[in-house]
């Protein structure tokens, strides 16, 4: 098995777990958000710790911030802290149709990325599928009267932090330590807050407590892969994949949830789709022609 086909197996993965992630994250929307995002932090912390000390590799730390790494780690962990505490978010105020919209429109924003960061060549079809989803974002826009800012902020968010992880040089389970790590006083400044006044539910509920600590290692193991995939494969292809957690997650939202999905919804996601076709089926019109060339 070639590295490309293991990033594309470990991305996969990834997204299948974020996807189903509304389920989990259902069952916890009883803790405010940015508690929750505290818990997932710290646990997460906790898993990636364990990781290393049985890899031997605790010590590999400090080192990781040298070099001009830290400002890296800095922003690839307020990155991913801004997606996880708005689809949190979303799951708490009923709005998972949004947070899927947004990890739609994440890889055309990785795309960008990809073509104005790292140089990567992008053909007209795929242009015209980045038209497709800002089209779809101002048609929403304008039946709902208010901006879609939770899709918005997811996708761009996770866009930035997947171009920023691939200018890291620590491996994948190091990288993910250090930039949660990097912000460890802010997370546990919110759990001692919440304790202080009485607020904090961990310990209040035997069930609670074990989903918070779960929260670790449902936060640890999908990023974990995002990170291995990310050094492994291209950011075009990492956007095709990554269709398969917003898909699953639009599934929770309208029929397990029931969220409403109005006629505007309805012609925002058809453009979306339409956007993903077009861009999913560009590499396979594109290798046919260049095949029927040789």
């Amino acid at each position: 098995m070639t590295e490309t086909t293991k990033g594309i197996a470990a991305m996969i993965a990834a997204c299948t777990v974020w996807g189903l992630s509304p389920l989990f994250y259902k069952q916890l929307e009883m803790v405010p958000p940015l508690e929750l995002l505290s818990h997932r932090a710290v646990w997460s912390i906790v898993f990636f710790a364990a990781v290393l000390a049985l890899q031997g590799r605790l010590r590999e730390i400090p080192a990781a911030y040298s070099g001009g790494q830290t400002v890296k780690l800095l922003l690839a962990g307020l990155m991913i802290s801004l997606n996880w505490l708005v689809f949190l978010v979303s799951v708490q105020i009923g709005k998972v149709a949004d947070a899927a919209l947004g990890y739609y429109i994440f890889p055309l924003c990785a795309v960008l990325a990809g073509r104005f960061w790292f140089g990567e060549r992008l053909a007209r079809p795929q242009w015209a599928a980045i038209g497709l989803a800002a089209l779809s974002v101002l048609v929403l826009s304008f039946g709902t009267g208010v901006p879609p800012w939770i899709a918005l902020l997811i996708g761009a968010a996770f866009a930035l932090y997947g171009a920023i992880k691939k200018g890291l040089q620590q491996g994948p389970v190091l990288s993910v330590t250090c930039e949660i790590l990097i912000l460890l006083p802010l997370w546990l400044a919110v759990l001692v807050q919440a304790g202080w006044v009485g607020k904090g539910l961990f310990g209040s509920d035997v069930l609670i407590s074990t989903l918070l600590v779960l929260s670790g290692p449902m936060t640890a193991v999908p990023l974990i892969l995002f990170s291995y995939a990310a050094q492994r494969v291209q950011m075009s292809t990492m956007g095709v994949l990554q269709y398969i957690n917003p898909s699953l997650q639009f599934i929770c939202a309208v029929v397990v949830f029931g969220e409403p999905f109005s006629f505007w919804h309805v012609v925002a996601f058809s453009l979306i789709w339409l956007a993903v076709l077009v861009f999913s089926l560009n590499p396979l019109i594109g290798g046919r022609q260049r095949g029927s060339r040789g």
